[in-house]
């Protein structure tokens, strides 16, 4: 078995999949006005539109991140500078900022900009 999708509920599809597809080098495979689904190396990435979408507040507040995603780089600074050309945001909360970056993507995901010696196991 291996993970073949990843999918993030937003309001607006496509600019969150043009984020991802940006951030990661990937490519749109499909888009609709209800979903965006980026093709990167194994695995699809989908924006998919929820009615009513409400992004989480973390790390407080009422709405809790609902999922995390951690992307393996080797400079820290170079890519949380790329991030948020992109459209990306630093997170106030960096629990260990030589380690990973928290960022917040468009639609208010927060995700990581992890140093790829992490991922060595």
């Amino acid at each position: 078995m291996r993970v073949g999708a990843i999918s993030l509920d937003c309001a607006e599809p496509a600019p969150l999949g043009e984020f991802w597809k940006e951030l990661l080098g990937g490519e749109i495979a499909f888009a609709r006005d209800d979903i965006s689904v980026v093709k990167l190396d194994g695995l699809l990435l989908t924006a998919m539109r929820v009615d009513g979408y409400v992004p989480p507040t973390w790390p407080t507040g009422p709405v809790a991140k609902q999922a995390h995603i951690d992307v393996a780089v080797d400079d820290l600074d170079d890519a949380v500078k790329r991030a948020v050309s992109l459209g990306a945001v630093v997170a106030i909360d960096q629990p260990d900022p030589p380690s990973h970056r928290v960022m917040i993507d468009p639609a208010g995901h927060p995700f990581c900009l992890s140093l790829a010696s992490n991922f060595d196991v």
